[in-house]
């Protein structure tokens, strides 16, 4: 592999970002490149890069046979949640309350190129906070079932998360998440979920006339959204989020009025730091195209000093595919500071110690 291969971001970025860089790999940097992507669950988003770049005839027979699996995977994986979604509208007919579909869901129910490639762990939707009772009990009718027993965590859910305990399909093995806003109240940060369910736009396309009533998030706070979930979270496939958020900047950011539109939500939803960090690091990592003036403001808005510093350097190193050759030591380190971190950054400091101190006495039953 020829030096200059490599960016902050891993192989697997660098080749995302730029897949003529393919041309250039031996069998060493192939076989690295397919296991980071591998690990960081982006194969089939690799595999649709390489082909859309014009790369993928350079992949050796070995490096080509997982990419076209992927792919094939991927296309199966958009079937079944478009298959799960309708059955999840038909358990939900006759509520008639507002069905909207976050993140993976989302993007491949409407068709945006964040869905290419790209593999689904399970389906999330968003209702009214009003509606939560009659969802969970007409999706506990039509066969799904909590994933959570005992009484602890389900209290922890109910009264402190944004999102009910996951719901297990007894005979499809499916999962669902239900959610009535898209941060947890906890974090402090608490949008209007009210205003979210009004702007969310209706799906369309051919086909869809059984999904009526069901929406997708207004462009803006889908990528406020997918920020929140990555930077308030513990990036456990941190780079494919990232990817997630450079798609949808890529996507949406050429019309004229996005960019004012984005900061104000923004300001609205009390999101506008994890935005500044969606557009450094898409920026840093997948050279994310952006107005100068945007990447300006993003930048001059994260912290500055010791604690900018340390938070860059976290950042910066969490964010790198779980891979052995990502892995060193100060990598490990930034991965447990940010598993802190996003506890930290979800609960305040009493919660916080309640939860894990139970956390602890539990692991020791």
């Amino acid at each position: 592999m020829k030096r200059g291969l490599r960016n902050e971001g891993g192989l697997i970025a660098a080749v995302l970002a730029d897949p003529a860089r393919a041309h250039d790999l031996d069998a060493a940097g192939w076989s690295m490149l397919i296991g980071q992507a591998r690990n960081a669950d982006m194969l089939g988003q690799l595999h649709f890069r390489l082909a859309s770049g014009g790369a993928l005839g350079c992949a050796p027979q070995a490096a080509r046979r997982h990419l076209d699996l992927a792919w094939e995977l991927s296309c199966r994986h958009r079937d079944a949640v478009r298959w799960e979604v309708f059955h999840i509208a038909t358990a939900l007919r006759k509520l008639d309350v507002p069905v909207v579909l976050l993140k993976g869901a989302a993007y491949c129910l409407g068709a945006l190129p964040a869905a290419e490639g790209r593999v689904f762990n399970d389906v999330d939707i968003m209702v009214p906070h009003a509606a939560l009772t009659a969802v969970e009990y007409a999706l506990l009718d039509a066969g799904w079932i909590p994933q959570v027993a005992n009484d602890y965590d389900q209290r922890y859910y109910r009264r402190w998360m944004h999102e009910i305990p996951p719901l297990e399909h007894k005979s499809r093995g499916t999962v669902l998440d239900v959610h009535h806003t898209i941060v947890p109240p906890t974090s402090g940060v608490v949008p209007d979920a009210g205003e979210l369910l009004r702007r969310a736009l209706p799906i369309e396309g051919e086909g869809w006339q059984e999904l009526a009533g069901f929406r997708v998030l207004a462009p803006e706070d889908m990528i406020l959204h997918s920020a929140a979930h990555l930077f308030f979270n513990e990036f456990h496939k941190g780079l494919r989020d990232l990817f997630d958020l450079h798609r949808l900047l890529e996507h949406f950011g050429c019309r004229d009025d996005f960019w004012a539109l984005l900061r104000g939500r923004a300001e609205e939803t009390g999101l506008s730091q994890p935005l500044a960090d969606a557009v450094v690091h898409c920026e840093r990592v997948f050279r994310t195209p952006l107005p100068e003036a945007e990447r300006a403001r993003a930048r001059a808005s994260l912290p500055e000093g010791v604690v900018g510093a340390m938070r860059g350097w976290m950042l910066r190193r969490a964010l790198l595919p779980d891979h052995p050759s990502c892995s060193t030591t100060d990598v490990s380190l930034a991965r447990w500071m940010a598993f802190v971190r996003s506890h930290w950054l979800r609960m305040p400091p009493g919660l916080l110690a309640i939860h894990l101190l139970h956390k602890a006495l539990r692991a020791k039953e």
